[in-house]
C-alpha cells in the first residue's frame, strides 16, 4: 500500500499534551488506521510512503521500553528489508524527534526535525511544503491561546498553501493524546474536495461542542470524571 501524505508529529511544550498525531493531509481515505501509532506517556510514530504497519506497532513497543527516538529509528531501519521505500518519524516522551526518508519514496520526499516535533511527507510540491509546516509550528509555539490541535491544523494549512501533495488531497486527520489512554482530539475527514478546510471547520465545532465534555470524562486519577 502506497500512502502519499504530509504530516507534522508534535509534543506540546505548553501543556500536558503528549506526543501526538497531529495533523495530516492524505491522498487516500482512512489513512490513520494504517499509518499512525501513539500512546499516552509513551510516544508516537508516523509512517508514510509504502506502508509497513509494523513500523508503527513495533516502534511503539520499543518506546514503551523507554528507548530513545534515535535508537528506535535505528532498530526500525534494520528490521525492514524494503526500508528505502518507507518514510517514518519517531517522537519519544522527552520530545526528541527522529525521522527517516527512504531513497525510493515518491518525489519530492523529505522531512524536517526540531525539538519537540518532526514534519515529513512524500510526493510533495517540494521542500517548501515541509518547511512551511515546520515554520508554522515554530511560530505558534509560544501562542498560549492556541490549543495543540489548532496549531496542527494551522501547520497543515501552511503546507497546503505551499503546494502540498502534487496530486491533491482527499483526507486529513487530527489526533491528540493527553494524559489518558483515549484521545483528547480525534477528527478525520475522508473523500473531501477540500479536506484541510473541512478539518478546520470540524476542529472549531469540536472545540465548541465536545471538548469540555471529553475533558469531564473519567480519568485514571478521577474515575468518576468531573460531574
Amino acid at each position: 500500500m502506497q500512502r502519499s501524505s504530509h504530516d507534522p508529529i508534535h509534543r506540546c511544550p505548553l501543556s500536558t499534551n503528549r506526543p501526538v498525531r497531529r495533523g495530516r493531509g492524505h491522498r487516500h481515505a482512512g489513512c490513520r488506521q494504517t499509518v499512525d501509532a501513539c500512546s499516552s506517556r509513551i510516544g508516537a510514530i508516523a509512517t508514510h510512503a509504502r506502508i509497513n504497519p509494523y513500523l508503527g506497532i513495533d516502534g511503539l513497543e520499543l518506546l514503551r521500553r523507554r528507548l530513545a527516538a534515535v535508537d528506535v529509528a535505528e532498530l526500525l531501519q534494520r528490521s525492514d528489508p524494503l526500508i528505502q521505500t518507507r518514510q517514518f518519524a519517531v517522537l519519544d516522551m522527552a520530545g526528541r524527534a527522529v525521522a527517516f526518508t527512504g531513497t525510493d519514496c515518491p518525489d519530492w520526499a523529505g522531512h524536517r526535525e526540531a525539538e519537540g516535533f518532526s514534519v515529513q511527507g512524500n510526493r510533495l510540491a517540494g521542500p517548501r511544503v515541509v518547511d512551511a509546516a515546520a515554520e508554522s509550528l515554530q511560530h505558534t509555539a509560544e501562542q498560549e491561546e492556541l490549543d495543540l490541535a489548532a496549531r496542527l491544523v494551522a501547520a497543515l494549512e501552511a503546507s497546503e498553501a505551499a503546494g502540498g501533495d502534487v496530486k491533491g488531497e482527499e483526507s486529513a486527520t487530527i489526533y491528540v493524546v493527553d494524559t489518558e489512554d483515549y484521545p483528547l482530539w480525534d477528527i478525520r475527514v475522508d473523500l473531501h474536495d477540500d479536506p484541510v478546510a473541512e478539518l478546520r471547520r470540524l476542529h472549531d465545532v469540536f472545540r465548541e461542542r465536545l471538548l469540555d465534555k471529553i475533558l469531564a470524562m473519567p480519568t485514571r486519577r478521577h474515575p468518576a470524571g468531573t460531574l
